[in-house]
C-alpha cells in the first residue's frame, strides 16, 4: 500500500455536554495539528499517490470551513459533542467528498482510502480512516 501525507493545522473554540468531559463542559479553544493520509494499492500513471500540491490545498480549504471558529455556533454542528474523533471523520468525509467532485484531480480516483489524525497535543491524539 502506498501513501502520502499532507499536513495543516486548525484553531477552533467548543465545548462539550456530560459529565464525561469534566471542566471541557465549558467554552474551550483548541489547536489540532492535522495529518491527512491518502492510500492507494497501485502508483497513478504518474507514479504518485495523488498531488500532494491539490492534496495540501483541499485540505486546506476544509479546515478553512472550522478555522477560527466556535463550532458551538455552527448549525450542521448543533447539539453534537465535536470531540476530537468528530472532527477527524467530519474531515476525512469532506476530504472524501472533494475526490468524488474531482477536486483532486482525475488520479485521485483511484485512492482506496483516507485516514485524518488531529494532534490535541504532543501526547494524545485521534484518528479516523475510511474507504473510498
Amino acid at each position: 500500500m502506498f501513501s502520502i501525507t499532507v499536513r495543516d493545522h486548525v484553531m477552533i473554540a467548543h465545548s462539550f455536554r456530560g459529565e464525561v468531559f469534566g471542566p471541557a463542559q465549558r467554552l474551550h479553544g483548541a489547536t489540532f495539528v492535522v495529518d491527512a493520509r491518502f492510500k492507494r494499492a497501485e502508483l497513478d500513471a504518474d507514479n504518485i499517490v495523488v498531488d500532494i500540491g491539490l492534496a495540501t490545498q483541499e485540505l486546506h480549504s476544509v479546515l478553512a470551513d472550522l478555522n477560527y471558529r466556535n463550532l458551538d455556533e455552527v448549525p450542521e454542528f448543533e447539539g453534537i459533542n465535536t470531540s476530537t474523533e468528530f472532527l477527524a471523520k467530519h474531515i476525512a468525509d469532506r476530504l472524501v467528498a472533494l475526490v468524488h467532485a474531482g477536486a483532486l484531480g482525475e488520479g485521485a480516483r483511484g485512492l482506496t482510502g483516507i485516514e485524518v489524525t488531529l494532534a490535541e497535543s504532543h501526547v494524545a491524539w485521534a484518528s479516523y480512516e475510511r474507504s473510498l
